[in-house]
């Protein structure tokens, strides 16, 4: 039974719709953020189920999941903190800028927070190396860049999300 045809054909027939039949494979990223959307990462059923679609591999699917940052194949916490470590960034204090921040949250990167919050993971360019350290915050169907970070500032904006996260919990208690 194929969960993401089942649950959201007319989605995945309007994507579909927006490529040539013989380049069907191109709708590979939509497909995968839509099953993304349902899980809050790419599960392998998901997986295999656009390969499917697409009439493509496994592999070949996976391979844009692992390649870019934008798709998970684990769980993570609800905001996805994505901070650059490339060598511009680097040399502009990032990695002890991740360390430092990894410490304050009591976490390693990949880990989630207990309250599980917040994940932070390492990556390579998000395209403002000069101004870093930056980070990229994915939650909440969104993707908000923070540049000249410093942990304090950093902090304050974790500290921002997490109020969000307990008032919007308290307004459905």
């Amino acid at each position: 039974m194929n969960t993401l045809l089942t649950k959201y054909a007319d989605e995945i027939r309007a994507i579909l719709a927006k490529y040539p039949p013989e380049h069907k494979r191109s709708a590979v990223m939509p497909l995968l953020y839509l099953a993304q959307r349902e899980a809050g990462y790419v599960t392998a059923q998901a997986m295999a189920e656009i390969a499917e679609i697409l009439e493509i591999s496994i592999t070949d699917v996976a391979s844009i999941v692992g390649f870019y940052t934008l798709y998970y194949d684990q769980p993570h916490g609800r905001y996805h903190i994505q901070v650059c470590t490339d060598l511009p960034c680097a040399l502009r204090g990032a990695e002890d800028f991740l360390k430092a921040l990894c410490q304050a949250l009591g976490i390693e990167v990949g880990q989630v927070t207990p309250d599980g919050l917040f994940t932070i993971e390492e990556v390579k360019c998000i395209g403002a190396c000069h101004r870093a350290p930056v980070f990229q915050v994915q939650g909440d169907g969104e993707i908000v860049f923070h540049e000249n970070q410093t942990l304090e500032t950093a902090l304050a904006v974790i500290e921002a999300l997490r109020q969000k996260a307990q008032q919007e919990k308290e307004g459905t208690a």
